[in-house]
């Protein structure tokens, strides 16, 4: 059965050129705690042992959440609401259709904290954006199967490099843009090899289906969808593509002001990933309603997701630079761009950050 995700309502902002690659467009809380610290020589990370807060007190009443509209199990099971309402806290979510458009949103100021993939928040910096990676999300057996460089069912197309030439769609500063061009490296072609044509999934869809678009770089929900209801194919997967994965990104003066509430946000939406990951096929009866998915689709698309969370490392930041890197070698950045300038110090991350992001390695 078709279902309408790519006529599901999302949040609009305001379409400002904030990104100069051409194209792309882009509470204060007092806790009262006692906290003592111990070194990690492993990660570089501090640890922090933190005792329960026995009076809080937020200057705030609203935490402004972004999300993609590939949809969000944080919200859809309410873990933060129910965390933190009690303390007095409103949880306003705002849905937006891919990570360039959420970071765009983060860096006009309309929201606080949000996921994305690696490359967003590169091109966010590279715009100026005053940004904190928090957390990076913990890649799986599974990782990349969710996705694609794929081409309609009846195309001629069997192999990657028979793309050199297409036009290729995806959307500019989104994940799909690193993969594009690590996959396109693989076969010897370089990124002036195709035709770039930006457009965000919920819209590239239609278009897909209707045979307009020769090569698609998407990812679930999408991809399944075409997959399994249209039959595309799949010339090249993200498996092995070699990507530091996706983040939650908040904003600088949301982090520094708000360290408690931000380990509180961690903490919460890496609970609800160990529930996930052990409860895949429940996951799937939830968000199948919610984006409007056939559950067997659907549970296609969780048994190949990542839910949990990890800490951010020397060696994750290394790898998030080499991306970064990357997109300033084939000139799709202007300047080159360090990733230590939306980084805290080690004692502000053991501020934030739980005890069980900090023990992966």
């Amino acid at each position: 059965m078709f279902n309408n995700l790519g006529n599901a309502k999302i949040t609009v902002i305001s379409k400002l050129a904030l990104f100069v690659i051409p194209g792309f467009v882009a509470l204060s809380t007092t806790l009262i705690s006692c906290t003592s610290t111990v070194s990690n020589t492993d990660t570089g990370i501090t640890k922090a042992k933190t005792v329960e807060a026995k009076t809080i007190n937020f200057k705030t009443k609203v935490l402004r959440i972004g999300y993609q509209s590939s949809g969000d199990l944080v919200r859809v099971r309410g873990v933060l609401e129910k965390r933190l309402q009690p303390l007095g806290l409103k949880v306003e979510w705002s849905q937006f259709a891919q990570g360039p458009q959420l970071m765009e949103a983060m860096n006009v100021g309309k929201i606080d904290i949000g996921s994305v993939g690696e490359t967003p928040p590169i091109f966010a910096q590279a715009a100026g954006a005053r940004i904190i990676y928090l957390a990076g999300r913990r890649l799986g057996p599974n990782s990349g199967k969710g996705s694609a460089i794929a081409v309609p069912k009846g195309s001629p197309i069997k192999t990657l490099a028979q793309i050199k030439g297409q036009k290729v769609v995806f959307q500019k500063g989104s994940a799909s843009h690193y993969f594009i061009i690590k996959a396109l490296e693989e076969v010897n072609l370089k990124y002036s090899d195709i035709k770039v044509l930006s457009m965000p999934n919920v819209e590239a869809r239609g278009a897909f289906i209707q045979g307009t678009i020769p090569v698609w770089v998407t990812g679930d929900p999408h991809l399944a969808l075409v997959e399994k209801l249209y039959g595309a194919r799949v010339l090249r997967d993200a498996t092995n593509i070699g990507t530091p994965g996706g983040y939650y990104i908040g904003t600088r003066e949301f982090t520094k002001e708000n360290p408690e509430l931000v380990r509180i946000i961690l903490e919460e939406i890496d609970k609800n990933g160990q529930w996930a990951e052990a409860n895949r096929k429940e996951v799937a009866k939830l968000i199948a309603p919610v984006l409007k998915i056939d559950l067997p689709i659907q549970e296609v698309i969780s048994s190949r997701a990542n839910y949990r969370l990890r800490g951010i490392t020397p060696k994750l930041i290394q790898s998030q630079q080499s991306v970064a890197d990357l997109f300033y070698k084939e000139k799709i950045l202007p300047k080159k761009i360090d990733i230590k300038e939306a980084l805290l110090t080690p004692q502000e991350y053991a501020a934030i950050t739980p005890e069980t992001l900090i023990s992966e390695k």
